[in-house]
């Protein structure tokens, strides 16, 4: 009896040195894991942040008229250019029966006055002939006629103006003829002959008629969300990209941030504009969409390594890297950065071009993991 026990026992110890002995030889046989190496470079590194929009003129005016009627004829066309005075269409005027009545009446109280003053001045004119009054009574009888006269002119023009929109001795003037009030392109003409149009006053704005702008100074309009606006101020460049137009960069400058948020889609938006450099070469249309890379730094030439390569201590949070020191050897080394555009890091110091840095962060493969 005595005798299995011991056989038994020595049989685990046989197998279990065995197995031992097979766990090593497997671990020593696994390949060692070789760190790969990368050298800083020289780069140019942009820090930035992109903010969408379109594109814009400075100054936009609307041209409306200053008397309802029916688009009459129509002398321009979106794309023309125009100056201030030109021309842009006639208006005829629809008058408005009561105000017309109430002018008619007008001129006839003004007919009935003036007969008035004419017989007084005819009656002092054979008093004074004769003596009884002076002359001073007479020109006071000449003034008022010519008054009464002055507002029977009056009357008859008012009635024209109500009729017809325009007068004798006013055509330059005329409310009919709605001219440019300023320079540049006609963006556009919303109206066709034939349709009816308001005056503008201080009730209603009126019936827009054409839109004109300088399409030299054109400025980017978007907005940038919050958690970026507190990293952007005034006077940084821009770079602004066009859909439409392909391969071309051009350059503006940062110029306005709205002071409040506006909340769009669940995020609090806020409107920046950005005036662009006159371009002499490629025409920009108004409204056309686009994006706004803002410049927030910016760094030429600099030594500059992946930012997957740069580690941070645990207690400090200061950045380092690891150096190559022989075949599969590596020491810290501390390090002061710059600017990151995501992908690369400026260091300012504390390596070298020549330096092999070790790739730390290397992903295991799937059987290992598990």
């Amino acid at each position: 009896m005595k005798k299995s026990v011991t056989r038994i026992i020595l049989l685990l110890i046989v197998v279990a040195f065995g197995g031992s002995m097979y766990y090593l030889y497997q671990k020593n046989a696994e390949d060692p894991v070789v760190y790969e190496t990368e050298q800083a470079s020289t780069q140019s590194i942009v820090k930035k942040t992109v903010a969408t929009g379109s594109i814009l003129p400075l100054e936009e005016v609307l041209i409306k008229p200053n008397i309802s009627g029916v688009i009459e004829e129509i002398f321009v066309e979106g794309g023309d250019y125009v100056k201030s005075g030109d021309l842009i269409c006639r208006i005829k005027v629809v008058p408005n029966l009561n105000a017309l009545n109430d002018a008619r009446n007008t001129i006839d109280e003004a007919k009935i006055g003036l007969d008035d003053q004419l017989r007084n001045l005819e009656r002092q004119k054979g008093l004074f002939a004769k003596g009884v009054i002076s002359k001073v009574d007479l020109e006071r009888a000449q003034v008022t006629y010519d008054q009464a006269k002055q507002a029977y002119g009056a009357a008859n023009k008012r009635y024209d103006i109500i009729k017809t929109g325009t007068t004798r001795g006013l055509g330059q003037s005329a409310n009919t003829q709605i001219r440019a009030t300023v320079s540049g392109m006609v963006l556009d003409v919303p109206v066709e002959v034939g349709n009816q149009v308001i005056e503008s006053n201080t009730f209603n704005e009126g019936t827009t008629i054409a839109t004109i702008a300088d399409v030299d100074k054109m400025i980017f309009e978007g907005k940038v969300d919050e958690s970026e606006v507190g990293k952007i101020k005034e006077e940084l460049p821009l770079e602004i990209t066009v859909g439409a137009i392909e391969d071309q960069v051009f350059d503006a400058v940062l110029d306005y941030i709205a002071p409040k948020g506006v909340a769009e889609n669940g995020a609090i938006q806020f409107e920046i504009k950005g005036t662009l450099k006159k371009q002499d070469s490629v025409f920009i249309r108004a409204g056309l969409s686009a994006n706004a890379s803002i410049i927030l730094g910016r760094a030429d030439s600099v030594l500059a390594v992946k930012e997957a390569l740069v580690q941070f201590d645990d207690e400090t949070k200061k950045p380092f890297v690891e150096i190559a020191t022989g075949d599969q050897k590596f020491e810290r080394k501390d390090v002061e950065l710059g600017i990151s555009d995501g992908m690369f890091v400026e260091v300012k110091s504390g390596l070298s071009k020549d330096d092999k840095i070790k790739v730390w962060n290397i992903l295991e493969e799937p059987e290992a993991q598990n």
